[in-house]
């Protein structure tokens, strides 16, 4: 038997209101007859409504019923059927190198400066038009956690697991995320390839980012745009456990407060011929910087590739439903009737 798939499961809780809706008519036959029993007595209600059949009333109520829940069954999408689709997949290459120094634990934007990134690149994910991405995270070292692909799925995944812990040692070198960035790009072709870099900018040893992101993008044509999170005017507290008790990083015995600095990240968009996002409170959106990069690259295609797909079979059960409610249209809650003296015989049946 073929396989059944559903667009939309969540419609098939519309049938639990099949019960109700019962009880509803139920009830309002009840009432029908209970309001013709004060109005006459029973030997006398034949006689007062003779053509009207319950028989057909009750029909016509099953009638609406069976379209509700084959509206119902149709709304959920059923597909089944299955054939191979061409598909062609065409996009753009973006790779987000995300900031995971201590510092990215600043509460100055809510939750904490790595969380609200990583809330912010998963709605990302949902507006990418077919477009393969990548992730790069930073500190004192950069890692790739996942090459760029297709596979949103796998992306989520490799996102979950990033914190502070996923670089092997501390510090921030920015200049090293845009290298380990452009490694992911596999192909020669330019003019379809972004760096997405997210980060507070603050630098603990110069690595010459600017320079890289200039070499990116005039030898390789990988546009780079950079994200500057945080508060540039008081900054935040980074918070820290010892003993098991939360408190602050400190040095000298002072809190240590950070802020965002923008200046190297927005030279580096410039040189890397991007554009510079400030994100100093948590209502920022990559969608910004995600539609400036889609104008300005040219979309290219992948590859091609046959995939299952499912022939919609919804219109059955529309079908269904209207012809059900033609029926029930059509059909007359009243009883048959003969004119006295119609019948008739046969002039040869007769003896």
């Amino acid at each position: 038997m073929s396989e059944i798939r559903f667009d939309h499961k969540e419609y098939v809780h519309f049938l639990w209101l099949m019960p109700l809706l019962a009880t509803v008519f139920m009830y309002g036959f009840w009432r029908k007859r209970r309001s013709l029993q004060v109005f006459a007595t029973g030997n006398l209600l034949d006689g007062l409504v003779p053509q009207v059949s319950v028989r057909r009333q009750h029909f016509k109520a099953a009638f609406v019923l069976l379209t509700m829940a084959f509206v119902a069954l149709g709304l959920t999408g059923p597909r089944w059927g299955m054939h191979f689709e061409e598909v062609h997949r065409k996009g753009v290459d973006v790779v987000i190198a995300l900031d995971v120094s201590r510092s990215m634990l600043a509460e100055d934007i809510a939750p904490n400066r790595i969380e609200r990134a990583k809330l912010v690149i998963g709605d990302l994910l949902e507006q990418l038009e077919g477009d393969r991405i990548g992730l790069v995270t930073f500190a004192g070292a950069a890692v790739k956690k996942c090459p760029l692909t297709l596979n949103y799925g796998s992306f989520k995944m490799a996102l979950s697991d990033v914190d502070t812990y996923s670089s092997p040692r501390g510090g921030t070198l920015v200049g090293d995320a845009i290298r380990k960035a452009k490694e992911c790009f596999v192909d020669r072709v330019k003019d379809h390839k972004a760096i997405i870099l997210i980060s507070d900018g603050e630098e603990h040893e110069s690595d010459y980012p600017v320079e890289a992101a200039q070499a990116a993008y005039a030898e390789h044509g990988i546009v780079v745009c950079t994200v500057g999170i945080g508060d540039v005017r008081e900054g935040g507290r980074i918070p820290v456990v010892e003993n098991g008790q939360r408190t602050f990083l400190k040095h000298d015995g002072q809190e240590v407060w950070s802020k965002m600095h923008p200046a190297v990240l927005q030279e580096m968009a410039v040189v890397g011929g991007g554009m510079y996002l400030p994100a100093e409170t948590r209502d920022f959106d990559l969608g910004t910087v995600y539609e400036w990069i889609r104008g300005k690259l040219n979309v290219v295609e992948y590859e091609t590739e046959f995939t299952e797909r499912y022939y919609a079979q919804f219109q059955w059960f529309a079908g269904v439903a209207l012809l059900l409610l033609i029926a029930e249209t059509l059909m007359t809650d009243r009883k048959k009737f003969r004119v006295p003296g119609s019948e008739f015989r046969v002039p040869w049946s007769e003896s």
